[in-house]
């Protein structure tokens, strides 16, 4: 054994990442099954691409030594190549050593039976493989990969049955929660979170991935938000199902662990908050900063300002900084030594973090099938996962339906929170911007912000203070009593004392209309950002208005209730931070 414990030659325990090679005449890494005795030459120590083959020595059986195709990759080769390695010369021993001659030195003079090597797709164009959060983009990266070893990662993953199990690969749309724990149990961890606590949803991410694969959204959900937690079934140790009480206005954290609450109680928690459904969950603790981080060589990470948190045992210079291990922990847990010390503050430093480490994955993580085979191990071990994917390949399909999405099209997301009146220690969900953010992500648009046009764009129009707002509202096919519940909505909530209701519309309509004059068109702006209204709904007429002429909104029968958008919208709404994780300038401040 070598002093990273792997097998030489002779060794029944050979290191299967040791058994791959780069062919640099296809830009694939092929499995090289070299019998007893017969030491694999190291990547660093091959010969000229022409000369590859030559060296190879025929078994003792006979044949040439079976070389395949990453399992990923395949199809790249034609019926010659397939031949070359895969079919044995007929007639005896001294034919095979005279074909397997031809076939060396044919090898030697250049490739035969091959097709051109494609071009190699540009780094803009290359998928990357991941699913979200620390262990996620990590996970699917190193499965997709390293298949030749997923029995034995199989033996890695931990599961939770929830209750529910959809298919590993999806036509539609994805949603995978994300849940970082801070339980204390395991190697490590001692030092971490709250003694004696069986953990919490100490982080919570919701990866959105759209139905065409083309982009991502990822939803920080701030663990002290107040919220409901719904009753949710478990599965007990025997077999049994119990079903665990609900609670309303508590920390959102405590819907796992709590009272007995599993992954399934988050996964409930959070499909009732957002509307989303979920597909499925993928759960870590404290040690999968630490060793996946490690497995990487490091990740990226920025700081504005000298940082000292006394609560994370971070210390780090202004500048930037390659973090691993212990200080790649520190870095996602602090919130001390930054902006307000809030939770908020540490998601911010969470997604700098991961967007980081996607960038690092995209680049240079996987050079080689050695760091496969360890950014694998690290991750399949960190897992905890429902049993939908709960194999290694079911892993490796789910990460190969997802691997299009580009980096420039994934961005992260925080949840809209107001602070909370009642308990300056938590917050509490600022409904204007999360419920059109949500309504946002259930249709399938992107947040991440598409290429800039060389057409110049309009200014956007001013919007006039709530009390300049002067609008008649009427019911043209809404719920009964919309009317005045939506007046109710803009005097209390929005101040815009001038609202009337002023009953039924002569007609129903299908669509919410509002009805202006070009001298109100600042307060159509605000009134439309209230109500959630779609341009489509906007109808200027010709002529201004008098002084005291009111604009006309006619709720239609797409109208739900007041502050719930008409039309989902395609921008990021006002108030949500996010961020783009193929931006390199963010740092912690």
């Amino acid at each position: 054994m070598d002093a990273q414990g792997r097998g030489r030659a002779g060794d029944n325990n050979v290191d299967p990442a040791d058994q791959w090679v780069f062919d640099p005449n296809t830009g694939n890494y092929e499995l090289r099954l070299d019998h007893a005795g017969q030491a694999p030459a190291r990547p660093s120590d091959r010969k000229a691409p022409g000369t590859r083959r030559a060296a190879r020595t025929p078994g003792s059986e006979g044949g040439d030594t079976d070389t395949r195709p990453l399992p990923t990759q395949r199809g790249r080769r034609d019926e010659g190549a397939k031949a070359e390695d895969g079919e044995r010369p007929s007639g005896g021993r001294a034919a095979r050593r005279a074909a397997a001659n031809r076939t060396a030195t044919a090898t030697a003079s250049g490739p035969v039976g091959r097709r051109k090597p494609k071009p190699k797709a540009s780094g803009k164009k290359k998928a990357l493989y991941w699913t979200a959060g620390v262990v996620s983009f990590v996970l699917v990266a190193g499965c997709g990969a390293a298949y030749f070893v997923y029995q034995q990662l199989d033996g890695n993953i931990s599961k939770v049955d929830v209750g529910v199990e959809n298919e590993a690969v999806s036509s539609g749309p994805v949603n995978v929660l994300i849940i970082g724990t801070d339980a204390r149990d395991g190697k490590g961890n001692s030092g971490y979170g709250d003694a004696g606590s069986v953990g919490h949803a100490d982080t919570t991410i919701l990866m959105h991935i759209s139905k065409d694969r083309t982009n991502a959204t990822a939803l920080s959900i701030p663990r002290d938000m107040i919220t409901n937690i719904p009753n949710c079934p478990t599965k007990q140790k025997d077999g049994s199902k119990k079903i665990i009480p609900g609670e309303n206005q508590v920390r959102f954290n405590t819907s796992l662990g709590q009272e007995g609450r599993d992954p399934g109680c988050t996964w409930r928690t959070v499909e009732q908050m957002t509307g989303l459904k979920i597909t499925h969950f993928m759960m870590a603790d404290f040690n999968a900063v630490k060793e996946l981080s490690t497995a990487v060589d490091g990740v990226e990470v920025c700081a504005a300002k000298d940082l000292n948190d006394p609560k994370s045992h971070l210390k780090l210079k202004a500048g930037r900084h390659i973090v691993k291990g212990e200080q790649a922990l520190a870095f996602v847990r602090t919130r001390h030594a930054i902006g307000f010390g809030s939770d908020l503050d540490r998601i911010k430093m969470q997604q700098q973090f991961l967007s980081s480490l996607i960038r690092k994955l995209k680049s240079s993580a996987f050079s080689s099938p050695g760091k496969l085979y360890d950014v694998s191990q690290a991750a399949t071990k960190a897992l905890t996962v429902d049993t939908g994917i709960g194999t290694a390949g079911k892993l490796l399909d789910f990460g190969n339906d997802l691997k299009k999405v580009d980096i420039d099209k994934i961005t992260f997301a925080t949840v809209p929170v107001l602070d909370n009146p009642k308990d300056p220690a938590t917050v509490i969900l600022n409904k204007t911007a999360a419920d059109p953010l949500f309504a946002m992500v259930r249709a399938d648009h992107a947040l991440a912000k598409g290429k800039k046009g060389k057409g110049k764009k309009s200014a956007p129009v001013k919007k006039a203070p709530p009390e300049q707002v002067r609008v008649d509202v009427t019911n043209g096919g809404g719920p009964i009593g919309s009317a005045q519940e939506t007046v109710d909505w803009l005097q209390n909530s929005k101040a815009a004392k001038l609202s009337t209701n002023a009953g039924n519309a002569p007609a129903k309509l299908a669509a919410t209309r509002l009805e202006y004059a070009p001298n109100q068109a600042d307060q159509a702006a605000t009134l439309a950002n209230w109500m959630g209204l779609p341009k489509s709904a906007l109808k200027k007429s010709a002529q201004n208005a008098g002084d005291r002429q009111p604009m006309k909104l006619t709720l239609g029968k797409d109208f739900k209730a007041p502050g719930s958008p008409i039309e989902a919208p395609t921008e990021t709404p006002d108030g949500v931070q996010n961020v783009n994780a193929d931006d390199k300038n963010v740092c912690a401040k």
